[in-house]
């Protein structure tokens, strides 16, 4: 082969080797810049944020809970000398020395008579319970003890009992009663302070006993 067909074949070997090289590049870069459809992820779904604060329901009180800032005002039996505060606005009822008053699910009652001896825990417990028994609704006793109120020494009888039916829903409510008999004098005074049972009238409760004057 003389040296000019050598040349000749050489460049069209190198050429043929030139321009497969330059088809790989290109084959080999469509192919890594194009993403196979079988390997796309699906769209990710939208995510919760687990911080947003969460709206709080308004608390209010329970059922039969007298407000904090209820007002009291002086109540006089009429034709005695016996004082007690009783919750400003409720609904006065009664008539003689017997009086009440009520709002909503809450009651104070008010009983002066006369009395020939002072009512003691064992007094209290022979006569009164046996005479509430029959005249309440599910009479359920709790304690008979002695206290002592600002106004004076009294006999505690602590029971619970069911509510008359509501006159519109006829829905009938267990009732925590607080039954505190006063003496003084041959006068007897019995307070009787009545709410749902589970309500939070401790305070009240302890503002009208300790008001109890004869």
């Amino acid at each position: 082969m003389s040296p000019a067909t050598s040349r000749h074949v050489f460049r069209r070997i190198a050429g043929g080797l030139l321009a497969a090289a330059v088809g790989g590049t290109v084959l080999a870069g469509c192919t890594a810049g194009t993403v196979p459809s079988a390997t796309l992820s699906p769209a990710a779904s939208p995510s919760v944020d687990s911080s947003t604060p969460v709206a709080v329901a308004t608390e209010s009180n329970p059922p039969g809970d007298i407000p904090d800032n209820q007002v009291y005002v002086d109540f006089q039996v009429p034709g005695t000398s016996v004082h007690v505060k009783v919750p400003e606005g409720w609904s006065q009822s009664g008539s003689g020395q017997d009086a009440s008053f009520t709002d909503k699910l809450n009651s104070v009652e008010i009983a002066v008579s006369a009395a020939g001896s002072v009512p003691t825990v064992a007094s209290v417990t022979s006569a009164d319970v046996p005479s509430l028994t029959s005249a309440v609704s599910n009479f359920a006793l709790g304690d008979v003890t002695a206290v002592t109120r600002k106004g004076g020494d009294a006999v505690l009888l602590t029971y619970e009992a069911d509510s008359a039916p509501d006159s519109v829903t006829n829905k009938v409510v267990r009732d925590a009663i607080e039954r505190y008999t006063f003496y003084s004098k041959g006068t007897r005074v019995d307070l009787t302070l009545t709410g749902p049972k589970g309500a939070d009238n401790v305070d009240p409760w302890r503002i009208v006993s300790d008001s109890v004057t004869l």
